[in-house]
């Protein structure tokens, strides 16, 4: 028992079944207008369909207080995320008559992240995974002064014998006390309630409203909007109605029809669980196939700027740079008789790679490029030959005096 109401287990399913547990778990959001006894026939009902059921029974006064509506959806949460980690499974939120105000909505803005306060962002996903199905028995109400005045009369005093004059002044008199007490900031609390309500299509999950025509504290003409607007919005809902059933006693005055409509639903809310794991099970390996195509990415790009910045740091390092030997020894060989197929073969084989010839980067040319590249208030370099690598004479270079007079003779001297 904690403030604002209590939350428990009911009934658990058959531990032996095939599956080894039960087919998931029913949240019933329930409020004083059900009673105790009334409770544990729907507990047992989900129980013999092979469902457990985890209990959230709000006190009357638990809707109109945010702060202890927003204390009993903690706890409520502690319970059911503790259960699907152990064990994920498609779980269905059941609200009967004014129970969506009185916890629901806050569970759905924790979940939503729609509220100030929080809970784990990995928490609330593993809810939105598994909920797989939205009840509604004889609701959602619509909160009004008129309402509180309906559910703070009990039927006893309504039916009972008397001038109705003073009934009527009994009744006026408590909506005025109400609304001193709770409209005051009533009208936002009820904008937020309803956008909580119709913010739980974004998670995917279909609706199932039970309702009657000849129900006082839950209009039609409200159930009716409510379908409408969850509609427009992509919910998928589905509607069933009955003529005489009192608020709340669908089940009681229609067994039958009753149980078969939930037990379609259970079932469909367990093919969208699934529906929802395969879906996850796509996303996971699309994000792993872009993970992997970024690695690659990043390691040719690395592999890319390392040879791009590699800089020659002695005789042994040299770059690359197409051959003109083969042109070279084609102007030879003009009158060999073998020149005009060698010509041939090159020409089919433009596209293969030209064998590179390496250029130390202490030849002329290297240093000449590289010369080139320092800024203009560094001292020129001095070429002198310091050998043959491979064929190819390369130098070594020194700073001094007069540097562009010897780069000059250097360099006409190595075009010799």
């Amino acid at each position: 028992m904690i403030g604002g109401g209590k939350v428990y287990w009911g009934k658990k399913a058959d531990k032996e079944m095939d599956d080894g547990g039960s087919n998931g778990v029913v949240v019933i959001f329930a409020w004083s207008s059900i009673s105790e006894n009334h409770l544990t026939n729907f507990v047992d009902l989900y129980s013999s369909l092979g469902w457990d059921s985890l209990v959230c029974r709000a006190d009357f006064l638990t809707a109109f207080y945010p702060e202890m509506a927003l204390s009993l959806a903690f706890h409520l949460l502690a319970e059911l995320v503790e259960e699907l980690k152990t064990r994920p499974c498609p779980v269905i939120f059941l609200a009967f008559s004014g129970a969506p105000k009185a916890c629901m909505y806050k569970v759905l803005q924790l979940i939503m992240d729609d509220c100030e306060a929080q809970i784990h962002l990995d928490d609330s996903q593993l809810v939105k995974n598994c909920l797989s199905g939205h009840l509604y028995d004889s609701g959602p109400l619509d909160f009004t002064s008129d309402l509180n005045v309906k559910f703070a009369l009990h039927p006893t005093i309504r039916r009972m014998s008397g001038p109705s004059r003073l009934v009527s002044w009994l009744a006026k008199g408590i909506s005025s006390g109400l609304d001193g007490l709770y409209l005051t900031r009533f009208e936002s609390q009820r904008s937020e309630y309803w956008q909580a309500l119709y913010s739980s299509v974004e998670i995917g999950a279909p609706y199932l409203i039970l309702c009657s025509e000849n129900d006082d504290l839950a209009p039609h003409q409200v159930i009716s909007s409510f379908t409408h607007q969850l509609q427009e919005l992509g919910g998928e809902v589905k509607v069933v109605k009955w003529k005489n059933s009192p608020h709340a006693g669908h089940y009681t005055h229609n067994p039958i029809q009753y149980r078969a409509v939930i037990s379609n639903f259970l079932e469909k809310a367990i093919s969208v669980h699934l529906q929802k794991i395969r879906q996850l099970g796509e996303r996971a390996r699309t994000h792993d196939e872009i993970s992997e195509l970024i690695c690659d990415l990043q390691k040719v790009a690395v592999n890319s700027n390392q040879s791009l910045i590699r800089v020659a740091t002695g005789p042994c390092d040299h770059f690359f740079l197409p051959s003109s030997v083969p042109y070279q020894s084609s102007n030879n060989n003009n009158n060999d008789p073998s020149s005009s197929s060698q010509e041939e073969q090159r020409e089919r084989s433009s596209f293969r790679t030209i064998q590179p010839t390496s250029i130390n980067a202490h030849s002329v040319l290297g240093q000449f490029l590289f010369d080139s590249c320092v800024p203009k208030n560094i001292e020129g370099w001095d070429i002198r030959f310091a050998g043959s690598l491979n064929g190819q004479p390369y130098a070594t270079s020194s700073s001094r005096k007069n540097s562009n007079l010897g780069f000059k003779k250097r360099l006409l001297r190595s075009r010799l």
